[in-house]
């Protein structure tokens, strides 16, 4: 059966439009906003939520979640890919602070070691390679947790996590993902998450030796900048094309292993972008 997936998403930007509240924000532009909000796509057939209405930049979205796997928070790897979706945020030596990737991959543990002159000794837990693990050797554990709301450290980010955690979960051989994100830009910010889940959740079932399941976004606070309005209307009147596909490079057996030519989108249709401005 063909699947639209952009569907789920404007129906969500409707009821924002229709239902939500007008709201102040840390910008200064302000918001019309709703409160926790939900969406599915069935991964099972091998397509994804890369949205068709208006077209979406693949190759920040890819290296971006390359980026993510590398544990690092400097903006270097994206720079040097003409990726430039963090320079708003980083300093002027490209940091941005422990986020998203330094927490998947190198979460800090203080481990108590009394007869040590410090009295502890920090390590670093890869939550990536943990969940990998986990569901090669007990994909029923109900722990396959990713967090990157590491509460002692917000302070240090740029900007703290919106998307904060996500947790696996398989049935019948199938791996389905659910992503938790406390506040979603809904024109800009919402269309990159849902795709790069989506293509996350294909690379951890390839090495695990999975099928693709659902992927599931939860939205806390889920809203449209006041200034995205006739953006968000004129997208609204677009009909959607067929959802495309992703294909992945088989022999990759390693989430490390992944490189951006390894993915290959097929059958992608869209109408054109829609320029709008960052909210920062």
């Amino acid at each position: 059966m063909t699947q639209y997936h952009d569907i789920k998403y404007l129906n969500l930007l409707e009821d924002i439009l229709q239902n939500g509240t007008n709201k102040t924000d840390r910008t200064g532009t302000g918001t019309r906003s709703v409160f926790a909000r939900q969406m599915r796509f069935d991964l099972s057939d091998g397509t994804i939520p890369l949205l068709t209405t208006k077209k979406i930049h693949l190759k920040s979205i890819i290296h971006e979640i390359l980026w993510y796997l590398q544990g690092t928070g400097n903006i270097k790897y994206l720079q040097d890919n003409g990726i430039r979706i963090w320079n708003e945020w980083a300093d002027s030596n490209g940091d941005l602070g422990n986020i998203y990737g330094v927490q998947w991959r190198k979460w800090k543990q203080y481990v108590n070691i009394p007869d040590s002159p410090e009295h502890y000794q920090i390590k670093e837990i890869d939550q990536i390679a943990n969940v990998i693990h986990t569901l090669r050797t007990n994909p029923d554990d109900r722990r396959m947790i990713v967090n990157s709301w590491n509460v002692g450290e917000l302070t240090d980010m740029k900007l703290p996590p919106c998307h904060y955690v996500f947790q696996f979960y398989v049935n019948d051989e199938k791996l389905s993902c659910i992503l938790n994100q406390r506040s979603a830009d809904g024109f800009l910010g919402v269309p990159f998450n849902i795709v790069q889940y989506s293509i996350l959740t294909r690379m951890v079932a390839q090495v695990t030796n999975l099928q693709p399941g659902e992927f599931i976004w939860n939205g806390g606070d889920v809203h449209i900048y006041n200034n995205h309005f006739e953006q968000v209307k004129e997208q609204l009147i677009r009909v959607p094309y067929p959802s495309p596909t992703l294909r992945l490079n088989k022999s990759i057996k390693e989430i490390d292993d992944f490189g951006f030519d390894d993915f290959i989108i097929e059958n992608y249709n869209s109408y054109p972008t829609i320029k709008a401005q960052v909210a920062v």
